[in-house]
């Protein structure tokens, strides 16, 4: 195979060879949690203030458009701090060592 560039001259391209190693596939087990409300309620005013909602909880049952709504402060869910923790579970085929 060979490559033209451009500026008059033809390079002779390689080839790589891409290597993919399969390991024991890894779950993680994502939990989502909205902290303290980050909306700045003064900001038409050039100022800024919070609220002081702590965190975010729900107004209404998962599905709703009320589930999106702030219960203590009013707010859409996405001016709460959006914290993410992954948890990796392994499943590990051979059996655990007892230390002996």
């Amino acid at each position: 195979m060979y490559c033209s560039c451009g500026a008059g001259e033809i390079k002779k391209m390689r080839k790589r060879q891409v290597v993919v190693r399969r390991e024991e596939p890894q779950r993680s087990v994502r939990s989502v949690k909205y902290g303290e409300c980050q909306k700045n309620h003064a900001a038409n005013v050039g100022g800024y203030a919070v609220d002081g909602c702590r965190e975010f909880m729900a107004s209404g049952g998962e599905g709703t458009t009320a589930a999106l709504t702030c219960a203590a402060c009013g707010c859409h869910r996405n001016f709460h701090k959006r914290q993410v923790e992954t948890e990796v579970v392994c499943e590990c085929s051979s059996p655990p060592s007892n230390g002996t």
